[in-house]
């Protein structure tokens, strides 16, 4: 019996990034995973967006104040993407200028990824979801205070129709077909993948074989 379910895949000639609230002091909060791996999805996350030259909005809340300033790794990847500074507005699309930004790329399908879960990416999720966007979230460069909140935060937008994935998954839908490109997203991959470096490390060391 077939269901009623249509498949829409990530489109990279129809998405753009968010990127919500990565601040220098909101990652103190992060515990639902290690500092380390946090970080590695984060810029994962990021050099994927900039791999597949999709339209990116940075934003922060409040930096002025204990949130901080926007993680310096991300503000020197896209030096020349919409930076919005939002003065208090805790959901990002309460901000004319965020709103603005991601009206005039003209993409529908938005792929989210902030500090923390539940208020910095779910409240404009909603709010995207509302004007009808596509939303995608990336689970793994999404943090927050425990697993308990973390679960009631996909729960909640999932309800809306929010999709959950990881950064992996997001780059293999944008991606589609290993003919488009091994060995750029294969470096990529293994740049934030220590087994995914192996693998590509034997598929590299076995194509030089090939050729001798």
């Amino acid at each position: 019996m077939k269901t009623e379910f249509t498949y829409n895949r990530l489109n990279k000639d129809d998405s753009a990034v968010l990127l919500v609230d990565h601040q220098s002091g909101l990652t103190n909060l992060v515990q639902d995973f290690s500092p380390d791996d946090f970080k590695n999805n984060v810029l994962a996350f990021a050099e994927s967006a900039k791999y597949f030259k999709l339209p990116t909005i940075l934003t922060t809340s409040f930096e002025t104040g204990p949130n901080g300033p926007l993680v310096p790794e991300l503000k020197e990847m896209f030096p020349d993407s919409p930076y919005i500074a939002r003065p208090g507005q805790i959901n990002a699309w309460d901000n004319e200028d965020f709103v603005r930004a991601i009206k005039e790329t003209g993409k529908k399908q938005l792929i989210i990824a902030g500090i923390v879960t539940e208020v910095c990416v779910a409240f404009p999720a909603l709010s995207a979801r509302e004007e009808g966007y596509e939303v995608f979230i990336i689970t793994d460069a999404s943090g927050t205070f425990n697993k308990t909140t973390r679960d009631a935060a996909w729960s909640r937008m999932e309800a809306a129709g929010c999709q959950l994935l990881t950064w992996f998954g997001a780059a293999c839908e944008l991606h589609r077909d290993w003919r488009n490109d091994i060995e750029g997203l294969g470096a990529l991959f293994s740049n934030h993948l220590p087994s995914y470096r192996c693998l590509i490390t034997s598929y590299m060391a076995g194509l030089n074989a090939a050729k001798k």
